[in-house]
């Protein structure tokens, strides 16, 4: 059974009719304390927090006196670009008394159905959560496109824990739990309080009851399930309008709690593992002991860089005899490796003539 009080990196989807009054079109400043109140409860135990936030159109349309109907695209993403401001402002404001930072991040279904954008968004937040920060992650209203939109924030919510290789994803809903069916028009609905795989029947039983202002129905969460459970990331939902509702679910509210069928770290090994090598690094003895101890790959270990690949594509690591070490996804394109390698990453700006990452194999990147 997965509990709160175990992760180590959770992400937590906090949904627009949590955040915003859909009379008034103004933020429940209240709730967002108590929410700020649980997350410095988790770091406080050394837990990473990643929120993905919706909310910035209801807060956008509020402002400018917008219906609280289907908006035309330009209305809705002028309403987001309004809203956007607001949204990591009220975040900052409530965080930053608890001596944390915040630091907003947009991203589009392009950023992960793109290799290099991906890399780009895992490299960031990663970053910032080395730094201690708390991300806000939102979708990027304000450029999206239908064709390049995640549509709702479910799913994104565990492309980004898939993303960030969390242990922990939390849809905070207007509903406690996944039930048999919808329990608002039948009164004999089951919830289930745990779910250790998502069968057919389980994804039968899920409905498109969304609520006022968001997208989301049950389709979509059992779909972000599905994401985040395959990729090691136990999910967990719960209602999330009471005061504090992380520390609601720790003290045993009602939720269902999706469960992971693997670790992250496997996972994203699996994955790694099982593509096909755009290209393949010789690598002199000491970088072979150095992989095999777990550390990353530096252009210094590098002898030869035989193909043609790209950034974020996947590359066969070989010992100084030849043998197969394992996988790993570039940071650098193959003419960029082979300028870079045998040189120490101090080197990189004044070879390349421009800043680039000091590993070109990041370990996290990496199946040996």
């Amino acid at each position: 059974m997965a509990t709160l009080s175990a992760a180590k990196r959770v992400v937590i989807k906090i949904g627009s009719a949590l955040l915003v009054d859909k009379k008034t079109g103004e933020l429940r400043a209240d709730w967002l304390v108590g929410l700020a109140e649980d997350v410095k409860m988790l770091r406080d135990r050394g837990a990473d927090v990643i929120l993905v936030s919706s909310g910035s159109i209801a807060l956008g349309r509020g402002v400018l006196g917008l219906p609280y109907t289907e908006l035309p695209l330009e209305q809705s993403q002028a309403a987001a670009a309004v809203g956007q401001i607001r949204l990591a402002r009220a975040y900052e404001e409530v965080l930053a008394p608890h001596g944390i930072k915040t630091g907003q991040v947009l991203v589009t279904l392009e950023d992960s159905a793109d290799r290099r954008r991906y890399l780009n968004s895992r490299a960031t937040l990663a970053t910032l959560i080395g730094f201690g920060v708390v991300p806000i992650v939102n979708e990027n209203d304000t450029v999206a496109t239908d064709e390049i939109r995640y549509g709702d924030n479910d799913r994104m919510a565990a492309q980004i824990a898939v993303t960030v290789g969390a242990d922990q994803l939390i849809l905070l809903s207007d509903v406690d739990g996944f039930y048999s069916a919808n329990p608002q028009v039948d009164p004999s609905a089951k919830r289930y309080d745990t779910i250790s795989e998502i069968t057919p029947e389980i994804e039968a039983m899920a409905g498109d009851a969304g609520s006022g202002l968001s997208k989301g129905g049950m389709k979509t969460k059992v779909m972000a399930a599905k994401t985040a459970t395959a990729a090691g990331c136990a999910m967990a939902i719960t209602e999330g309008s009471v005061t504090r509702p992380l520390s609601a679910l720790e003290n045993g509210a009602n939720c269902t709690w999706f469960l992971a069928q693997t670790d992250p770290k496997a996972a994203r090994k699996g994955w790694i593992s099982a593509m096909k090598p755009q290209g393949v690094l010789m690598l002199d003895a000491g970088a072979a002991d150095a992989l095999k101890r777990g550390k990353s790959l530096l252009p210094a270990g590098v002898t030869s860089v035989i193909g043609s690949f790209g950034r974020g594509d996947p590359v066969e690591l070989r010992s100084p005899e030849g043998h197969a070490l394992g996988m790993g996804l570039s940071r650098y394109t193959a003419d960029e490796a082979r300028v870079i390698r045998g040189h120490r990453s101090d080197d990189i700006e004044a070879l390349l003539g421009y800043p680039g990452r000091a590993a070109l194999i990041h370990r996290d990147d990496m199946a040996i």
